[in-house]
């Protein structure tokens, strides 16, 4: 039975596309899967899968890399998937020794922007060459390549063309995933908003629409569902703020669900939002969450991300937006209430769209062929 190790320093050991998707479908094919994530603390299997995750993420490099190392060379894999390039140099002498392949999964901007936060200009500059260097050196390590979005094949598949790859994008499995198509009520709208609460994920830009929204409908009910938390202290502080500044009436904030009820927590909500700042990092990045709003039926208003443009063009089921357009995108919602048989035929173009195109099943066994090959070449 050959055997898979995952490693993975920022991901949960549960994380929805190592654990739920990529470790559960090769498990479903009969390999032996093992996670390491060095986020949190946790020992035992789970789905028959074996977990061995460890709290040492702030903890010194050379810790965490020995702490790689020893799981690694205890469990004797026959292929690693790194989400990290700390992880791929990690275990470079593993691959090396055992001729084992190592598959460095791509999901991330490295380095992110938030790994440059801390640091002053011109000390920003050294660092993110640094990074960028280590990524370089972890692509060189590698032996095959996996890239969740087509925008972050650069620089690994310039660089490293002759390496074997493949394109996963970052779809949703049936299974996770609660239909919830709605027939809209022009007296009342359910807007959601998910995920981390904080200026860069487009909070202030979603509370301003909705704010120019009721300017011009004052004698519609308004609902407004937030699903999710702030992680910063700053970004506490301002998330109150915006509270106090707008003073909405009907607002529930929740905190983040469960994977598995995700789709479950927003099924009451008509509309679903994402108005993200463009920077660079969000405007390469495609939005996981998109393909779940798609999958529960929901249509959608996105900031225009040069990610979701690549790979989706025009979206059948929503709109692509400026986020700081709160005059367009109100008109876009009103457009909705005044015409619910509109809204609902983009409702059901997110469902149809979802089960025809974006979904787990229509890639899994190239995922499986792809790990499969890497361990018999």
């Amino acid at each position: 039975m050959p055997k898979v190790l995952f490693l993975t320093t920022s991901h949960s050991y549960n994380d929805d596309r190592i654990f739920y998707h990529q470790a559960k479908a090769l498990r479903d094919n009969g390999y032996e899967v093992k996670i390491c994530s060095l986020c949190t603390d946790y020992k035992g299997v789970m789905d028959g899968i074996e977990i061995e995750s460890f709290a040492v993420l702030e903890e010194s490099i050379g810790t965490k890399m020995e702490t790689f190392r020893k799981v690694c060379l205890a469990f004797h894999p026959d292929c690693i998937i790194g989400s990290e390039p700390l992880a791929i140099v990690a275990v470079k002498k593993f691959v090396k020794e055992h001729k084992i392949s190592c598959i460095y999964d791509v999901t991330e901007w490295y380095p992110s922007m938030s790994m440059l936060q801390k640091y002053r200009f011109p000390a920003k500059i050294f660092h993110a060459l640094k990074f960028s260097l280590i990524q370089l050196y972890a692509g060189f390590l590698s032996t095959h390549f996996i890239f969740g979005e087509r925008t972050k094949k650069f620089p690994l598949a310039y660089f490293f063309g002759f390496r074997k790859q493949i394109m996963l994008p970052y779809y949703p499995d049936y299974l996770y995933i609660k239909e919830s198509v709605k027939q809209l009520d022009p007296n009342v709208i359910k807007l959601c908003y998910t995920g981390q609460i904080s200026k860069d994920k487009g909070i202030d830009n979603f509370f301003n629409a909705i704010d120019r929204l009721r300017q011009k409908l004052p004698a519609l009910q308004i609902r407004i569902l937030i699903i999710g938390s702030t992680i910063q202290e700053s970004d506490e502080f301002y998330f109150s703020s915006l509270l106090q500044k707008y003073t909405f009436d009907d607002i529930e904030i929740r905190k983040p669900t469960s994977f598995e009820t995700f789709t479950e927590a927003f099924a009451e909500a008509d509309l679903c939002f994402d108005l993200r700042e463009i920077n660079f990092e969000n405007n390469h990045s495609l939005p996981i969450k998109l393909f779940y709003f798609m999958g529960a039926g929901k249509p959608v208003i996105y900031s225009d991300l040069n990610g979701i443009r690549k790979h989706m063009g025009e979206l059948s089921f929503g709109s692509l937006v400026n986020p700081h357009d709160a005059e367009a995108i109100s008109d876009i919602i009103i457009h909705y209430i005044r015409d619910p048989e509109f809204y609902h035929s983009y409702a059901v173009n997110a469902r149809k769209e979802f089960k025809e195109k974006y979904n787990w099943e229509l890639i899994k066994d190239s995922f499986v062929d792809f790990v499969k090959e890497s361990i018999d070449q």
